[in-house]
């Protein structure tokens, strides 16, 4: 079948071929095991690699717990820390603090006691739904006095039990702290409480010709206040940069129940210590955000979105320089996918390839203020990518439902992978040209032990998902991933999370990524700023520093 991109070699009006293109579209169309996290099976050891400023042996790995390898243990919970437990008298406070926002229906925690993967779950017995900052701050202040553990959490799509309890803290939950506190149509900040879903603040900021620099697939459900805090990267990085860029200000009530006011609205502020920093990406263990000032971009008057099709992720690598020389301003997301993750979308969802099938699929987004200019830049683009070989056919849309349906095949692989089996999943960043190498290299050592391994991603900032799949839960393939993927990952210079976080699952794998003076110095600032601990416990620092 000639390629739909062949075309562009042949047409002389632009808009011919964007049409041609179009009609390609026209055949686009619109289970999980739950594991609960008991006590590790023996107690926290010190196993911070002692050879050199990161780790680049496996020499360490081998230590073993007395009842099985460093690598369960390492991501199943420790012992339960000597934290009150909730008393009757504590329920009154809640109560009388909270009328008919102090949840204690088994039924109705029982959602927010579990993760989004189905992967983790506590115990807590108490859900607090706070609706204003002074609440927040007088839950902590009581917390603290009485020694009880915290959990806080938005909208409970983390991917690494960060976000959901491991014994029994208390619940506290942004949800009802939804509300747009101000918006300057000038300078386009936009100040609101933590418990905003994204896909909300998305909506609000259109009607005023605004976007949110943050995009995830996740946008329907996750609050702002958990992106920041966890740092969340997602799909517009490559245009917008990192949260830790575009926030401006953060309130946030400390472990004490003092409230940090550094809710600036300002670009440029260099008047000491920058400690909304200390907060972004910090999941909850130094302070719970209660508000968020961020920048947001005008929206885009032109949006074009292309699906196109790689032999290679050689050819998939020298298409994204093309893309980076050809579109500059304009280009706003490079994702990638593999054929698996295609095969899993196509048997799962039912959704279908809009092009001929490929080792390697890109979608690539472009946003702009003219649609002419940026119709013209990306018509050269694919011509010249076209004429090189380098990618084999391809897709292009212009209209919302149309784009909305191409990057379905990008934001719904999570959903689909779901419903394959056990997930593992692996959230690695590395330089761009060796993100695809750990995939391949699974594949190889693993063989016929994993069902599939899949890999997809954020090209542009050389972000990895890697995700392996199983029927079941099966230790033994845990046993052959894990520490080897994060030893991989440190021997190529990556981090083990890009933009997932710690959490609990990967809180002791942080070695990888961080030297034992940097873990060290964490723990001291987790010490000034939450002396007792209440603070989501048990997640993002390893075991041997808490």
């Amino acid at each position: 079948m000639k390629s739909q991109l062949s075309f562009l070699k042949q047409c002389g009006s632009f808009r011919f071929d964007i049409m041609a293109i179009f009609e390609r579209f026209t055949r686009l169309k619109s289970a999980s095991r739950v594991l609960q996290y008991t006590t590790a099976l023996c107690p926290a050891h010190s196993w911070a690699p002692k050879r050199g400023p990161l780790l680049r042996s496996a020499g360490w790995i081998q230590h073993r717990c007395a009842h099985g390898e460093r690598s369960e243990a390492s991501s199943a919970a420790p012992p339960r820390r000597p934290f009150s437990q909730v008393t009757p008298a504590d329920l009154d406070f809640f109560r009388q603090l909270l009328p008919g926002r102090a949840i204690t229906d088994p039924d109705v925690l029982e959602s927010s006691n579990v993760d989004w993967l189905k992967s983790v779950k506590g115990n807590s017995e108490v859900l607090l739904r706070p609706k204003t900052t002074d609440e927040v701050s007088r839950i902590l202040s009581y917390c603290n006095q009485r020694n009880l553990a915290v959990s806080p959490q938005g909208g409970n799509t983390g991917l690494v039990g960060g976000s959901v309890p491991v014994f029994d803290e208390i619940i506290l939950s942004t949800a009802l702290m939804n509300q747009i506190l101000t918006f300057d149509s000038i300078s386009g900040i936009l100040t609101c409480q933590a418990g905003c879903v994204l896909e909300s603040l998305s909506q609000y900021l259109e009607e005023q010709d605004f976007i949110m620099p943050l995009d995830l697939g996740a946008k329907g459900s996750c609050h702002i206040g958990g992106n920041v805090s966890t740092n969340a990267g997602g799909l517009r990085l490559l245009r917008y940069g990192s949260l830790r860029g575009t926030v401006l200000g953060l309130e946030v009530v400390l472990a004490d129940g003092r409230v940090l006011n550094c809710l600036a609205t300002l670009r440029k502020d260099n008047t000491g210590y920058d400690l909304k920093q200390l907060f972004i990406g910090s999941e909850g263990t130094l302070g719970v955000i209660t508000a968020v000032s961020i920048l947001c971009p005008r929206k885009p008057k032109s949006v074009n979105v292309a699906f196109l099709g790689c032999s290679s992720f050689q050819n998939l690598l020298e298409t994204f320089q093309a893309c980076r020389g050809m579109l500059g301003e304009i280009l706003s997301a490079f994702e990638f996918l593999d054929a698996s993750c295609m095969s899993l979308l196509e048997k799962h969802l039912k959704l279908t390839n809009p092009i001929t099938e490929s080792p390697f699929y890109i979608v690539i987004e472009t946003a702009g203020s003219n649609a002419a200019h940026d119709e013209e830049k990306l018509h050269n683009f694919l011509e010249k990518v076209t004429t090189l070989s380098l990618v084999t056919d391809g897709t292009v849309a212009t209209e919302e439902a149309k784009i909305k349906a191409l990057w379905s095949m990008r934001e719904r692989i999570t959903e689909a992978l779901r419903q394959d089996g056990y997930t593992y999943k692996y959230d690695i960043s590395l330089s761009v040209e060796k993100i695809y190498d750990l995939v391949t290299h699974m594949r190889e050592r693993l063989g016929d032990r994993a069902k599939n391994v899949v890999g997809y991603g954020h090209v542009g900032d050389g972000n990895l998902h890697l995700n392996i799949t199983s029927p079941s839960k099966d230790p033994a393939l845990l046993a052959a991933i894990e520490p080897y993927v994060y030893e991989w990952t440190s021997q190529h210079q990556g981090s083990i999370s890009a933009e997932h976080g710690l959490g609990l699952k990967k809180r002791n794998y942080i070695y990888y990524s961080k030297t034992h003076e940097a873990v060290t110095l964490m723990g001291n600032i987790k010490a000034m700023l939450d002396p007792k601990g209440i603070l989501n416990p048990y997640k993002t620092l390893p075991d041997d520093i808490c």
